[in-house]
């Protein structure tokens, strides 16, 4: 019996989210009296691989194949599921991320293994296996009881604080055999983002809704996100305006992020915009109107006008960078 997760790696790098997989893989490994086990695929450095270990696993699956550099998902979990059929894992670790929603769902059926999505805690029990959830947009919680023999817990992302415990992990480098036929993904072009912090990575943002006014008032929201190293994002109603990029859109029907400190400025809150940002560690929130929902979801609230509080929070932010 063990614990397996599936660390993603971004062009041969773990990010913050691989290491929170691993740390809370390893707790739950403890609570079952078992060994967590982490799975690479893809091209990764061995120093790499082994930043790992500093997190709770003593042992690393690295499966390195010219097939599987690309991600697809016909492929990537039928190797999942035959290393955990391998490694007799009776829970498997994903992300709650696109890639791990493309992955679970295979899994659950190769395996036949219940699936936990979105927990956010460790488990509540381990007999019965019964697992913590936000629902409802993050407005209320479920305790979900997973029955099978083998479950997939996918973890929301930034619900579990960062474990170090320093540890040598051994690395153990495999090559699997892919059934002919099975990778069907083909990539024919590649187009990257430079010079600016991903908004799914960005520890901070700074997000823009209609109580902006305008887009030449955009300005200073920009400049507070440069000034706290984090990201601009917009409300859907700014971004079919043409205000904003649509790829800055975040909601229910736009990117779905989890960043330490949300500024939510000048957007009143709807449901549909939440439930895209709820994950967020601390939300602020800056609107004329004091009965806006944003403030029943944000830790702090300033009732006031975007234009004239903005400002002081750029200076505040100078302030601070200047000492």
């Amino acid at each position: 019996m063990s614990v397996l997760i599936f660390v993603e790696n971004w062009d041969g790098k773990f990010k913050k989210l691989s290491f929170e997989l691993v740390s809370y893989a390893a707790k739950v490994a403890e609570m079952m009296n078992t060994g967590a086990i982490a799975l690479s695929i893809g091209k990764v450095e061995q120093s790499e691989l082994k930043k790992l270990g500093n997190y709770g696993v003593k042992k690393v699956i690295h499966v390195e194949n010219e097939e599987l550099v690309l991600l697809d998902n016909q492929a990537y979990s039928s190797v999942i599921a035959e290393i955990a059929t391998k490694e007799e894992a009776s829970v498997l670790v994903l992300a709650n991320n696109n890639t791990g929603k493309a992955l679970a769902p295979r899994l659950s059926v190769k395996l036949k293994a219940g699936i936990g999505s979105g927990v956010s805690k460790l488990p509540l029990s381990i007999d019965p296996f019964t697992v913590y959830k936000k629902v409802y947009s993050g407005r209320s919680f479920a305790n979900l009881t997973i029955n099978s023999p083998i479950r997939i817990l996918m973890l929301a992302q930034n619900s579990f604080e960062l474990i170090e415990t320093p540890n040598e992990a051994t690395v153990e480098t495999i090559t699997v055999q892919v059934e002919p036929g099975l990778i069907k993904t083909v990539v024919k072009d590649v187009q990257k983002q430079t010079g600016k912090i991903l908004l799914t990575d960005a520890e901070i943002v700074v997000s823009g809704g209609r109580g902006m006014k305008s887009p030449d008032n955009w300005g200073p929201l920009v400049e507070l996100a440069d000034l706290l190293g984090g990201a601009t994002a917009c409300s859907r109603p700014v971004s079919d305006e043409g205000w904003r990029p649509h790829e800055e859109h975040t909601g229910q029907t736009g990117k779905i992020i989890a960043p330490n400190l949300y500024f939510a400025i000048g957007i009143s809150g709807a449901t549909q915009h939440i439930a895209g940002v709820s994950a967020s560690k601390y939300i602020v929130a800056v609107n004329t109107d004091k009965d806006a929902p944003v403030f029943e979801s944000a830790q702090y609230g300033i009732i006031g006008d975007a234009g004239k509080i903005l400002p002081k929070l750029v200076e505040a932010a100078r302030e601070i960078k200047s000492r």
